[in-house]
């Protein structure tokens, strides 16, 4: 499926918080050293970068870090997108959904009406997916998408951009809910497969490593990495 088959109506600002990477993915640690989890999540956060810059309803990108090393990559990937993108400082990496609100608030410095926070270790992203539920984003509308679990939230959809303060982290699903019902919006539950695995433990690091299998294409720098690690296909 192409991206922009669905037409959307409206444009979206997709904000992308990272982590520094020390205090990423510490649950990894069982299964990857210090540099091999930086080089996982440096490899993720690539193939997020590129599957957003083919979403035909984002307009601008904000990644919001405080790690040099991820903002160097998104520095990189600008210069080759035509989509704007800027690194929002996040000196203090204050955690995902302080991260999340800092990019919110310069969204709507830039006028937003609407904004997609996603996450940056989801890198079997679905660039098609992605535009089908921006497309159903109607003014006061709130989309949670949730995890393969069905308790956390691994994207959310907001609109208007400030239409509830993000609140991620263990049962966000029903947190994010809840906001946004008590804010008078419409709720919908997203079930979006290709950002529903995300990565966290040893057991979401094998899923995806399957999910890769003789499939490389669908997040070729991951990919590429694992497969160095040895855990790609048969690894």
């Amino acid at each position: 499926m192409a991206a922009g088959d669905h037409g959307p109506s409206m444009r979206a600002t997709a904000i992308i918080p990272v982590k520094r990477f020390g205090r990423a993915k510490q649950r990894l640690l069982d299964a990857l050293d210090r540099p091999q989890r930086a080089a996982v999540v440096k490899a993720m956060l690539a193939d997020v970068l590129a599957a957003v810059d083919s979403v035909a309803a984002i307009e601008r990108v904000i990644v919001v870090t405080g790690e040099g090393r991820a903002e160097r990559i998104a520095v990189a990937h600008a210069r080759r997108s035509a989509t704007p993108l800027e690194v929002l400082q996040d000196p203090d990496d204050a955690g995902h959904s302080k991260a999340a609100t800092l990019g919110i608030i310069r969204a709507l410095h830039h006028g937003a009406e609407s904004v997609a926070l996603l996450p940056g270790d989801c890198p079997l992203l679905d660039a098609g997916e992605l535009d089908a539920a921006l497309a159903r984003m109607t003014p006061g509308r709130v989309a949670v998408v949730p995890d393969r679990h069905g308790t956390g939230t691994n994207a959310l959809l907001l609109r208007p951009a400030d239409a509830i303060g993000p609140a991620f982290g263990e049962g966000s699903a029903e947190r994010h809910r809840d906001r946004a019902e008590r804010a008078g919006h419409e709720v919908a539950i997203e079930a979006i497969a290709s950002l529903a695995l995300d990565l966290d433990t040893p057991e979401d690091l094998a899923a995806l490593a399957a999910a890769l299998a003789g499939r490389p294409e669908r997040a070729p720098a991951t990919a590429t990495e694992l497969a160095r690690l040895d855990l790609g296909a048969g690894g």
